[in-house]
């Protein structure tokens, strides 16, 4: 049971989760390979997945969660009509708790998201 996976795209074009993982690739090619890995395995079997792998967020938001050695790294995503998994913002974890920008940016980009589709029923 495949999911498709999308990054949600900014109006300005922008894609925050491919920008995350561009600077991760500069930073830690490892980490980044694990965090594709992990999406990668997201796509496969999203519904399989759970803590601590992943953890609800709350109001629909998910995150998923990598490491690799001592680095850690965290993206949110959400589940559009269906089969369908919209990648939102990814953050490196320096802290025990999720930055509540990071979490707060997920949501508005979620809502975001679901009003400019649902105008395309």
């Amino acid at each position: 049971m495949s999911y498709e996976i999308e990054f949600y795209r900014l109006p300005s074009g922008r894609e925050p989760v491919r920008e995350f993982l561009e600077k991760l690739n500069r930073q830690n090619q490892l980490l980044m390979s694990r965090v594709i890995h992990d999406i990668d395995l997201l796509q496969e079997a999203a519904h399989a997945f759970r803590e601590p792998d992943v953890k609800y967020m709350g109001r629909g938001i998910y995150e998923l969660r990598s490491r690799a050695g001592s680095n850690i790294t965290r993206v949110f995503y959400f589940f559009f009509r269906g089969k369908r998994i919209i990648l939102t913002n990814g953050f490196v974890k320096k802290t025990q708790k999720t930055p509540p920008m990071e979490l707060e940016k997920a949501h508005r980009y979620k809502k975001d998201y679901e009003e400019n589709h649902d105008q395309l029923r």
